[in-house]
């Protein structure tokens, strides 16, 4: 369980380090989303240990990839539109 929940956090870490490197205009500061990710990774983890029960390694930190991926996907925000006023106004 303790290989899980290091795997999970080293993965969350990670999928968070590729989110703030590739969408960096669209989300928050770094420092909440290193945490988000990495807090929903161990969520996920978690979760999927409760549900499969233990000795499911690789099915656990899918698990965890698979919620710290929408628990960050919920962090980002919709691109910045610039108002335009029609011709007629």
């Amino acid at each position: 369980m303790i290989l899980e929940a290091l795997g999970s956090a080293l993965l969350g870490i990670a999928l968070s380090w590729a989110a703030v490197r590739r969408l960096p205009d669209r989300l928050p500061a770094p420092r909440v989303v290193y945490g988000t990710g990495t807090l929903g990774a161990l969520f996920g983890a978690y979760l999927t240990h409760t549900a499969l029960g233990s000795g499911h390694l690789l099915g656990t930190l899918l698990g965890a990839l698979f919620v710290g991926g929408v628990t960050l996907s919920l962090l980002i925000r919709p691109e910045a539109r610039r108002l335009r006023r029609s011709a007629a106004a």
